[in-house]
This record gives C-alpha cells, structure tokens and sequence, in this order.
C-alpha cells in the first residue's frame, strides 16, 4: 500500500510534468504561430475557393469536391450554406476563409480581416 507521501511526490510530478507540457506548447505557440495563422489563412482560402467552384461550378456533391484537397490539407474541414451558395474552410483555432459564387464572376473569397 502506497503511503501519504509516496502519492504525494506522485501527485507533485504529475503537477510539474503537466506544467512542463504546457510551458513547451505555449513557447512553440510563441514561435511559430504566426507561421501556421499565414500559412493556415492561405490554405484555408484556397480550399474555399477550390471548393465552392467545385460545388457550386461544377455542380459536383460536397463529399466529392473533399476529394480535391492537396496532400497536406488533411485538417482544413469544408461546409456549404447552400442557401448563400458558399463554401467555408476552416483549420480549428488557426484560420476560416469562406468564398461565396457570383453569377458572372464564379467563386469569390469573402474580404480577408487579417
């Protein structure tokens, strides 16, 4: 049976291997986030683009213009507002870019608000 102060140092170091995490997450955060929100907004943007053309140009399903994603677009997610004729791509806590199609000019992105 373990003793008070063995669950203590237990719980001590759990506290600080917690901490540590979390000091490491926010200093890579620090380093490289403006990084990812550039290069997420442009990613997000894209897709969206790509996407709405797909859907509402070519008049293929959403689960089909998925398909059309590069390598390396694995976490930007698409949903359609068919009422509005728009596609968002979104990349979670990072970037959301939504382009929306217009008669004569095909699919326009939204203005950015970086």
């Amino acid at each position: 049976m373990a003793t008070a102060k063995t669950r203590s140092r237990k719980s001590r170091l759990w506290l600080w291997l917690i901490l540590l995490v979390a000091a490491l997450l926010g200093a890579a955060w620090l380093a490289w986030g403006d990084g990812l929100r550039k290069t997420g907004g442009v990613g997000s943007a894209y897709a969206a683009r790509v996407a709405c053309s797909c859907r509402f140009v070519a008049g293929r399903s959403m689960d089909d213009c998925a398909k059309d994603k590069l390598e390396g677009m694995e976490l930007i997610s698409l949903s359609e507002d068919a009422a509005s004729k728009s596609v968002t791509a979104s990349i979670p806590f990072i970037a959301s870019d939504t382009a929306s199609y217009r008669e004569g000019y095909g699919c326009v992105l939204q203005e950015w608000k970086g």
